[in-house]
């Protein structure tokens, strides 16, 4: 499975370093939801599921933490630790997140607005959904 990053080019100075996140540029989607995760636990795990047509871009803005990400053939597993690399995470594509720093802000940038009907929560479904998509 291919993993896709996005390289954010970082601006700074001896004053810090600035970031900018634009639609359609550096991230390839129009921008319809953010949010960020913060303050998680080391042992829990988050995300383990799948969206239908949504996009996200995840960036670790502080700290760090591993993705699993699972295509329904292969799983890779990523880490992000910089907050000027972005994870590309299409649609159909199961997602882990786990080993999360103290310190870890997430920041998760997404195509569409939250929307539960979207959500692919069982792994047996995420399989039929995938073998089905395939089959087209």
């Amino acid at each position: 499975m291919e993993v896709k990053r996005i390289h954010l080019q970082s601006h700074g100075d001896e004053r810090g370093a600035l970031v900018s996140i634009e639609q359609n540029k550096n991230i390839p989607f129009k921008i319809k939801r953010v949010y960020y995760i913060y303050d998680t636990q080391k042992s829990v795990v988050r995300g383990l599921h799948a969206h239908k047509e949504l996009k996200q871009v995840a960036i670790a803005l502080k700290g760090s933490c591993k993705f699993i990400l699972d295509d329904g053939n292969e799983r890779a597993e990523v880490l992000l630790d910089s907050p000027s690399s972005g994870l590309l995470i299409d649609s159909c594509i199961w997602r882990e997140m786990h080993d999360f720093t103290d310190d870890c802000v997430l920041l998760v940038i997404a195509s569409e607005h939250y929307d539960e009907d979207d959500y692919i929560r069982d792994y047996t479904q995420f399989k039929k959904v995938v073998a089905n998509y395939a089959n087209k």
